[in-house]
């Protein structure tokens, strides 16, 4: 039972990482992206590579895979972050499904359907962290959740985030104020694909194998449901958003009902969990903490008449 509950805190971290980086892709900036997956298998798939044929530290290996994720997702942008909507929806899915069927179907350096396994667990100050002692983990993990959480807090209390509010607001008027819409949708696209990166590099050398089917659609689908479901555009949403959709998920399993209740059933209760929500509180729990722009404009003319 205390393994289960391990377990799942430990996959829990990982699944509120993504729903944070992925927050400020849709809910910070209003970008609408269904390849979150994608970027999670990248970040793993880096790792489990680098791992098995370089054998470096996972201490090189975590921002290497960050990296990575990051690159592709500027690949990505650049091309399709001029769509707006439904057409971005579509072009970043055509994406995920690229990065799936490349991991399937190269064998010789992903090891196609089945994967790759071997994977080096982290050595830190000369301890390994066996996958098997998940305690090491839980703090492992948890450490970077905290990280996550503090680094994109302070970049949406900073001018890079209000000028992704403002995009997410009105895009018209933030390009005509001098924001370069363009580059700034990619750059918030390309340090949410990073957190997702490091979030797969974690979940490589947990596992420690990686496969191509757990980084399909659905999980991007799953991801994005977290951050509705909590509330766009805010951290503590998502948060709550992952926490109560994964553990719901897992209820079954926690308290021993897995062998009478079928897996259908785990759908049928996160369904009625969305519905329920878009019906009464179609902003998410917490809901989206809108910038008071008027407040921010006085503020900053105060500060010219004070000069």
């Amino acid at each position: 039972m205390l393994n289960l509950l391990l377990l799942v805190m430990i996959l829990l971290g990982l699944y509120i990482i993504l729903s944070l980086s992925l927050n400020l892709i849709a809910g910070y900036t209003g970008l609408l992206s269904l390849c979150h997956a994608a970027f999670y298998g990248i970040g793993a798939y880096t790792t489990a590579i680098l791992s098995v044929h370089t054998g470096l530290s996972f201490w090189l290996l975590l921002p290497i895979s960050g990296l990575v994720a990051a690159v592709s997702g500027v690949l990505i942008g650049l091309p399709t972050l001029r769509l707006k909507g439904d057409y971005l929806a579509i072009a970043t899915l055509g994406f995920a499904e690229i990065v799936r069927n490349v991991l399937t179907n190269w064998d010789s350096l992903t090891g196609g359907p089945r994967g790759i396994s071997g994977i080096k667990p982290p050595v830190l100050f000369g301890y390994t962290l066996d996958p098997l002692k998940k305690v090491n983990y839980l703090i492992l993990v948890w450490f970077f959740v905290a990280i996550t959480f503090f680094v994109l807090k302070r970049i949406m209390e900073s001018r890079f985030g209000r000028a992704l509010e403002a995009i997410r607001e009105d895009e018209i008027a933030a390009s005509s104020m001098g924001i370069n819409t363009t580059k700034y949708k990619v750059v918030s696209f390309s340090i949410g694909a990073f957190f997702a990166g490091i979030a797969g590099s974690i979940f490589a050398v947990f596992i420690p194998v990686v496969v191509p089917g757990g980084f399909d659609f659905m999980l991007s689908v799953t991801i994005l449901c977290m951050v509705v479901l909590g509330g766009m555009g805010n951290h503590i949403g998502a948060l709550i958003g992952a926490s109560i959709i994964y553990i719901a998920s897992m209820l079954p399993q926690i308290l021993g009902f897995s062998s009478i209740i079928s897996p259908q059933f785990n759908q049928i209760i996160f369904g009625l969990i969305l519905v329920i929500m878009m019906i009464y509180k179609p902003d998410g729990i917490v809901g989206r903490k809108k910038p008071d722009f008027e407040k921010l404009i006085g503020a900053s003319l105060k500060k010219e008449v004070s000069r």
